[in-house]
């Protein structure tokens, strides 16, 4: 029989007395790197660079190499998102914007790192994703954006669909030089 209470589900680290984990500390997390990504249009982002006079508050960068980062990816932003004021709906668009993002550096470019940044703007609070990968880079840009577009058994939403979902989004790409992702999400618009 279940129940929720009992000392003997210790399925959930939380019962039974544990501490729930913080996403944004652990083994998992990393500090940002400097990327040797090339970029087009223009110079690649830094993990800590502001855009648009936005400051960043708070910074943590997870590795994606495995399924399981995956999902820790998804765990750290949704915490990362409550942190900030989002609500339930932005709540479940950045963290799909997110998961979209991150499978897609793990998939197409071998894995990589995504760091979340607490930003803070002329208009309020947002949450900044940037996700880099050393991968074989995207070879045309334009098409990989268009709704449908897939390399793989996918359906094809995965640069567009995130682009939708955020308020700010950058792609920084060549082919044979990795990729790197940009994607702001405000509070307030």
């Amino acid at each position: 029989m279940w129940r929720p209470h009992s000392t003997r589900n210790r399925a959930w680290p939380h019962w039974g007395g544990g501490r729930p984990r913080n996403p944004w500390e652990g083994p998992d997390v990393v500090l940002p790197r400097e990327s040797t990504v090339a970029s087009r249009p223009g110079p690649a982002p830094r993990a800590g660079d502001g855009e648009a006079g936005a400051p960043v508050t708070r910074q943590v960068t997870h590795q994606v190499r495995t399924e399981e980062d995956l999902l820790a990816v998804r765990h750290a932003v949704r915490a990362a998102t409550v942190e900030v004021g989002f609500g339930i709906v932005d709540q479940t668009r950045v963290v799909t914007a997110a998961s979209e993002l991150a499978r897609n550096a793990y998939v197409h470019g071998g894995g990589g790192t995504l760091t979340i940044e607490q930003v803070r703007g002329p208009a309020g609070r947002g949450l900044r994703l940037i996700v880099k990968d050393d991968g074989p880079g995207i070879a045309d840009l334009d098409t990989a954006l268009t709704d449908g577009f897939t390399t793989g058994a996918g359906l094809g939403h995965g640069l567009g669909g995130a682009r939708r979902l955020m308020d700010e989004f950058t792609v920084h790409s060549g082919a044979g030089q990795g990729t790197v992702v940009v994607a702001t999400r405000w509070t307030v618009r």
